[in-house]
């Protein structure tokens, strides 16, 4: 077992982890937060996709133990305790999504995105969710929903 320290959502999170537990399975199982989701088990499909320092990593191969004395942001840490972030509410309005299940994948790596960039182009938009698989949706409302962000960060600039 190998001590570990980071900060998951903002909080201080110290245990001991195997060196072969991977950070899905601390967070989902030992940390009992459950809104990432996992399915591909090999960075296909973006389902598992967390901020790391800021940055989109697919959970579902990064060690624990790659995360000591780092931050950790899951979909719980950009949800507000009063509704849903402006990310989320984006999809909500333009239908982009359906079962949900891609949804907070989709959610991380938009929030990263617009971090980095908060006026992407089509392309830049397109580059940044190419990690991310839906099943449903057909990708058209999501990248709706991801426009109307970068739309209303260019409106707020020019106010």
């Amino acid at each position: 077992m190998l001590p570990i320290s980071f900060s998951l959502n903002g909080q201080t999170v110290s245990m001991e982890v195997a060196a072969h537990t991977l950070l899905i399975d601390l967070v989902r199982g030992r940390l009992g937060l459950k809104g990432t989701k996992r399915s591909c088990d090999m960075e296909v499909c973006g389902a598992c996709t967390m901020l790391l320092d800021g940055d989109p990593i697919s959970s579902c191969t990064t060690l624990a133990v790659d995360v000591d004395q780092r931050e950790v942001t899951t979909i719980e840490g950009v949800t507000p305790p009063d509704g849903l972030s402006r990310v989320q509410k984006a999809f909500v309005l333009h239908g982009g999504l359906q079962c949900g299940f891609c949804t907070p994948g989709f959610i991380m790596a938009v929030t990263a995105l617009l971090k980095a960039n908060p006026h992407p182009t089509d392309d830049e938009i397109r580059h940044y969710l190419h990690g991310n698989l839906c099943r449903c949706t057909g990708y058209v409302k999501i990248f709706e929903a991801v426009k109307s962000l970068a739309i209303e960060h260019v409106s707020e600039d020019a106010a």
